[in-house]
């Protein structure tokens, strides 16, 4: 998300917890203190607790909203009352961003339809509930987040950790994201800012500093990386400060202006890398973006146009002509050189 789109979700925010003061006055502060007990008294609405395979695939938290009637907040267990409450109140998000009008007009003008700035607002109504302004201020640095003041802000609250980290996100003094991540190095939760946002799951265990993170007992680390993508492609060389949360690791990342550092400009290769390859068919060394082909996880060549995948005709090389030839052009089929070299 840029920081355009930031604010964007930031006044959107700002949006629809209006919009529930109006419907339901005084269930934001009901909702501080304990969102899904107070989401669960209100005549037609279901709070379920659901699976972790009914979560929406991409949406930021492990958590569902099913319109109904009756509408649906549909939360994964967890044994964290805090990280329930936070999926709870973004699952409100999606309900009153679907259901109210002003709210519905704000997602329709963007060129999305509003796809990303409905789960991004998602995030920021479920952290101003949880955590004003005048708390964050008081425990994030006015040059940035460093990893232990997210860490300071969590604690001084009652919030959930993803709370804390889509909070210090909008503090952010450059591009960057603010990482959750448990102990195998599997993403848990992203709160990124101008940068595209790692997806919910992805393992991150390989990425140089991440790595020494989980290695060393979740001290803090520092250092730069570059976060794990689909098919292999990693993104922009980010700057990154690690420490323990509770048993997690929150990673504070971003492109430049590291608050941690004294002096900290942008990598001179920004932008990112897709792992470079070898087409089993035709040799040719490549990079690619493409979306890989699902069966066999590998992308179209751009020399030959094949992926991965074993031919549906198991053709041979002529020594003749140096072709690849199909069986028919082989006559007899134990011949060397096919028809048009014989």
């Amino acid at each position: 998300m840029n920081y355009i789109r930031a604010a964007a979700a930031r006044n959107q925010a700002t949006r629809m917890i209006e919009a529930l003061n109006r419907l339901r006055p005084g269930a934001t502060d009901r909702l501080a203190d304990s969102a899904l007990a107070e989401i669960s008294t209100w005549d037609g609405f279901d709070v379920r607790e659901i699976s972790e395979n009914e979560s929406v695939a991409g949406c930021s938290v492990a958590g569902a909203y099913l319109p109904g009637p009756p509408p649906v907040v549909g939360v994964v267990s967890s044994r964290s009352h805090a990280r329930r409450d936070f999926t709870g109140l973004h699952e409100l998000g999606h309900h009153l961003q679907r259901t109210q009008i002003d709210l519905i007009d704000v997602l329709e003008e963007q060129p999305d339809q509003g796809l990303e700035l409905e789960d991004a607002a998602c995030d920021a109504f479920a952290a101003e509930i949880l955590l004003p302004d005048t708390l964050a201020a008081a425990h994030l640095g006015t040059a940035g987040p460093t990893a232990a003041q997210v860490c300071d802000l969590w604690r001084a609250s009652s919030a959930s950790r993803m709370a804390a980290c889509v909070k210090a996100a909008q503090h952010l003094p450059a591009p960057g994201h603010i990482l959750l991540l448990d102990t195998d190095g599997q993403l848990v939760f992203a709160a990124s800012r101008g940068l595209p946002r790692p997806r919910r799951g992805s393992d991150q265990s390989t990425a140089a500093v991440l790595d020494r993170a989980l290695a060393n007992g979740h001290h803090r680390t520092e250092g730069r990386t570059r976060l794990r993508y689909r098919d292999g492609i990693r993104g922009d060389e980010l700057y990154v400060q690690t420490t323990d949360m509770g048993g997690y690791i929150v990673a504070v990342l971003v492109t430049d202006q590291a608050p941690w550092k004294t002096f900290s400009p942008p990598a001179p290769d920004q932008g990112p890398q897709a792992p470079w390859r070898v087409c089993s068919y035709c040799d040719h060394d490549f990079r690619s973006f493409e979306t890989a082909c699902p069966t066999c996880r590998a992308p179209k060549c751009p020399e030959c146009g094949q992926c991965e995948c074993p031919p549906r005709v198991a053709a041979r090389t002529c020594p003749g002509c140096n072709l690849l030839q199909p069986p028919a052009m082989f006559d007899p089929p134990t011949a060397t050189h096919c028809r048009d070299c014989s």
